[in-house]
């Protein structure tokens, strides 16, 4: 995608605000002139247009990383290990156990399960985990990315189709975003050349979605790619959403390269994060729900985020092992989470992972 400095954000905010859909082209304009304030306003008018009225909403539930043995070894992770490595670590479902009784103890809703690609672990392993919990817990599980996911069905020897049949029926209810980094093959190369490429992780979506499964769609960015890239990424999660529907909300989040091969990589400042999301919002007009990341931002940031489009604080994050990783470790409980919305004008508002209002707090 070439250079669009000849275009002015003006036009381009005002179709948006009529409700147009803005191009690539556009998007990339957007970036690349760089009009903070007028492209926040824009975003928070198409929150408004999306998602009326002034609820923030969140979720209580646990990241558990229930192993960090991993075959990929991608270069903006500290948390993977290798097989073998006195550092990794593969939770017993006794561990698990109590993690979520503490999720419950502690109000929540769901889990997400996420971890790395173990050399070992088969489609019989995740759905007898999986049925396990659905028969001790009322629980929602949004667990295992689309990597994982793939990753499973190749050591099963069985099409993605039939592993995510599976694992549904086993108690899986919806999937994370994660390991989409960049949808970007030449990105992807450089920072996850082991990983899947950016159409597997497109196809694990799509039938995801084809099996009833709703997910969401994350965007690592501010490690080695452009702004274009960041504009094919969203081109490709909006191209899908217009063709299943599937996608319950957008996650863009800033890479941290701390204890990674890539330290010392420029990582997204503020004001580019605030103008990624407030570009997503305007952009990706099909997709419902745009989450701010204040794991990786802090919440302070995640304040100003609702006036650029942000609609959702996602999790309050009993747990999270791969961003601490990096270096990057918030905290937010719950009554943070209701303060910070409600000193931002906002009315917080407890959600699950289907996006229900469970509790106005």
């Amino acid at each position: 995608m070439s250079s669009n400095s000849t275009l002015t954000s003006q036009p381009i905010i005002e179709k948006a605000a009529a409700g147009g859909r803005i191009s690539e082209a556009e998007a990339l304009a957007l970036f690349e002139n760089r009009e903070l304030v007028a492209v926040g306003m824009a975003a928070n008018r198409a929150r408004q247009r999306l998602v009326p009225g002034n609820d923030v909403t969140f979720v209580i539930d646990r990241n558990i990383n229930y192993t960090n043995y991993c075959i990929t070894g991608c270069d903006f992770c500290a948390f993977h290990r290798p097989l073998g490595s006195p550092e990794g670590y593969l939770l017993s479902r006794e561990e698990i156990f109590r993690k979520i009784d503490e999720t419950i103890a502690l109000g929540g809703t769901g889990i997400m399960m996420q971890g790395g690609l173990h050399p070992r672990l088969d489609i019989d392993y995740y759905c007898g985990l999986l049925a396990a919990i659905k028969d001790r817990y009322d629980i929602t599980i949004h667990s295992l990315s689309p990597p994982e996911i793939y990753h499973i069905a190749k050591a099963s020897r069985i099409p993605v189709s039939e592993a995510l049949k599976r694992m549904k029926a086993a108690g899986l209810d919806s999937l994370p975003g994660g390991g989409a980094e960049i949808l970007v093959d030449s990105v992807r190369r450089r920072v996850s050349p082991k990983k899947i490429g950016a159409d597997a992780w497109i196809e694990v979506m799509r039938a995801a979605h084809e099996a009833g499964l709703k997910s969401t769609a994350t965007m690592m960015f501010g490690s080695v790619e452009s702004f274009a890239d960041r504009i094919e990424h969203m081109r490709r999660v909006r191209e899908l959403q217009d063709e299943t529907g599937g996608f319950r909300a957008f996650i863009p989040w800033t890479f941290q390269s701390g204890n990674t091969p890539l330290e010392g990589v420029s990582s997204s400042s503020g004001v580019d994060y605030l103008m990624t999301l407030a570009v997503s919002r305007i952009y990706l007009d099909n997709v419902p729900n745009i989450q701010a990341s204040w794991v990786t931002q802090g919440i302070k940031v995640a304040q100003v985020s609702l006036c650029f489009g942000a609609n959702d604080l996602g999790s309050t994050m009993i747990e999270e092992n791969v961003v601490a990783a990096a270096g990057v470790s918030y905290r937010v409980s719950k009554d943070e989470m209701v303060e910070s919305i409600r000193a931002a004008g906002m009315r917080p508002v407890q959600r699950d992972h289907a996006y229900n209002s469970i509790d106005f707090p």
